[in-house]
């Protein structure tokens, strides 16, 4: 079966623009151009197509996907047992989430007590499967069970300011890290700063925070390819500026 642009865009659910677009950046070329010069797109297309949804439902950014399905060695099975994990652990996540509306709407009608803690159960719970789905066979090989269940049980006891918190320093780092790479200085004081802040992060989920594992996990962003699409889909190389200044932070090279 082939498709052309107009009637792969119906079939997907996507614009034309769409499908142009990701023929410019390379993402997904057609399989051919025929005699009337119209893009055309076989089956090897479709399935390509369908992988790159599911990535940017996952909300990874068009450059990560298109590394990760243009690499020799992706496995489009693997991906598809990957993605139904992912899915799942979404489902969950807003399963938590409406039953967490649904307790606080009789609260609120006065037909049962709700605790501050109970208030946000399920935005930790979402937290936690998020980090599980996306990086927790990685992590746990890492650094073993343990810690990685001692991480989540500090996840469940944090309280409404720690989280808040915690909201506050991903924006910052984020922005203080883009803000930092345009100087192309990992050593320089705004990389440093978003090095420092990292370090704060981290300390919500570690007990306890050490240098080796700050600059090992940081090498970690670098290594596997959903946390390298993760801080590079905005601007590739991001992941590898922040390994760089959190080396120059911490006095390691992992």
């Amino acid at each position: 079966m082939e498709y052309t642009v107009q009637k792969l865009g119906r079939l997907a659910g996507i614009s034309t623009r769409t499908l142009r677009y990701y023929d410019e950046i390379g993402l997904l070329k057609p399989a051919r151009i025929n005699s009337s010069g119209y893009r055309i797109y076989g089956q090897r297309e479709v399935d390509r197509l369908q992988q790159i949804l599911f990535y940017r439902e996952l909300d990874v950014g068009l450059e990560g996907i298109k590394e990760i399905v243009g690499a020799p060695e992706f496995d489009a099975r693997s991906a598809l047992t990957k993605h139904r994990e992912q899915l799942l652990a979404k489902r969950r996540q807003l399963d938590a989430l409406i039953a967490n509306i649904d307790l606080t709407l009789a609260h609120q009608e006065g037909m049962t007590n709700m605790s501050d803690q109970q208030k946000f159960e399920g935005f930790k719970q979402q937290l936690i499967d998020d980090n599980e789905a996306k990086y927790g066979e990685e992590i746990r090989a890492k650094y073993g069970n343990e810690r990685v269940d001692k991480s989540n049980a500090k996840i469940k006891n944090m309280t409404k300011e720690q989280h808040e918190e915690i909201e506050r320093l991903s924006e910052d780092i984020h922005a203080t890290l883009a803000q930092a790479f345009a100087t192309g200085n990992p050593a320089g004081e705004l990389a440093q700063k978003a090095a420092d802040l990292h370090r704060r992060w981290l300390t919500f989920y570690w007990d306890p925070y050490t240098k080796e594992a700050h600059a090992g996990v940081a090498q970690m962003y670098v290594d596997d390819e959903r946390f390298r699409a993760y801080y590079d889909k905005d601007q590739p190389g991001i992941a590898e500026f922040l390994r760089d200044a959190v080396r120059i932070y911490t006095g390691i090279d992992a």
